[in-house]
């Protein structure tokens, strides 16, 4: 495999990574997908808002998409990208942790983000359990239920995720956690019939209210505990764009995100990005949907390089492992 030339590498198993797979495999490239194993919504325990896989285990849908993939000839290699690099002929060479070098013809990076928590004792261990960030994934399953939301970095996001949770439930306490909360964003949660508390957050502990039915306390600098059943936050997303930057991929001056068209294209020649790594908002669906879109591009990219090298050459360049 060392020394293969595919017709793509997609960097990234999650939803994404082997929805492009499938399809590049299905178009009969030769197509390699580099998964590291660590989907975004590993921690959860069920996909949401995916018409025909609600409730599905993350787990299950990523294992079901592995066997697609084989099932269409995709090759899948359990590894991470450490370093690459574009040659002068412009195929594209990576190098993965176990020391393999493996080159391409096109790249797709699909390899998510990481989300950043308040560093808050008690919050991470609650992630994906008692701890949320996306109402639209996990707001259904906690509806009814008492519900805090506490801000973070993200303060824009932690104000109106305050409000969103109110469709959920009646009882939506916003721990407002040092964050700026203007007087008439104020006014307007407050009407809306959502709590709010200043003060910052110290610890999240298990709650002595278990018999009022709720089992997590949020503990603030104030000497107040707000008890609640579901805790939500908007966590920082770290999108992980170090091999789209490695190989000089452009960046928006004000997001800091990769910027690609509506087809996934970077500027680089041959390279896509997809998924997360360039749209922290989109949910399994959607980022499964640009995968899709991304390698239906791609498709049409190698092809006009096959037919312009069987122009130069004088007889047919189909591509293939080579």
């Amino acid at each position: 495999m060392s020394e293969a030339l595919w017709d793509s590498i997609v960097v990234g198993g999650g939803a994404a990574g082997l929805s492009a797979g499938v399809v590049l495999a299905r178009a009969q490239f030769a197509t390699l997908v580099v998964d590291g194993g660590e989907p975004r919504n590993g921690p959860a325990e069920h996909v949401h808002a995916y018409l025909t896989r609600d409730g599905m285990a993350p787990s299950e849908f990523t294992a079901t998409g592995r066997d697609e993939l084989a099932r269409y000839g995709g090759t899948r290699v359990p590894a991470s990208v450490v370093d690459t690099r574009r040659a002068s002929d412009g195929t594209f060479e990576l190098r993965l942790d176990d020391d393999r070098a493996v080159r391409a013809r096109s790249v797709l990076v699909a390899t998510g983000l990481t989300d950043e928590l308040p560093d808050i004792p008690g919050l991470s261990e609650r992630w994906a359990s008692q701890v949320h960030h996306c109402p639209h994934c996990h707001g259904y399953e906690v509806r009814g239920r008492t519900i805090a939301v506490i801000g973070s970095t993200m303060g824009a996001v932690s104000t109106h995720l305050a409000a969103l949770m109110r469709r959920y439930s009646s009882s939506v306490t916003y721990c407002i956690n040092g964050i700026e909360v203007s007087a008439a964003q104020r006014q307007r949660l407050t009407a809306y019939g959502v709590r709010l508390v200043d003060g910052r957050v110290t610890r999240i502990g298990a709650s002595a209210d278990t018999a009022g039915g709720n089992p997590v306390a949020i503990e603030l600098d104030t000497g107040e505990t707000v008890t609640c059943e579901a805790i939500f936050v908007a966590p920082r997303p770290a999108p992980r764009t170090a091999i789209l930057t490695m190989l000089g991929a452009a960046t928006d001056p004000v997001s800091g995100l990769v910027v690609v068209d509506s087809q996934g294209a970077t500027n680089i020649p041959g390279l896509w990005a997809a998924g997360n790594v360039v749209n922290p908002r989109a949910q399994v669906i959607a980022a499964a949907g640009a995968g899709s879109a991304a390698a239906m591009n791609m498709t049409g990219w190698l092809l006009d390089q096959e037919l312009s090298a069987a122009v130069s050459s004088h007889q047919p360049h189909v591509g293939g492992v080579s």
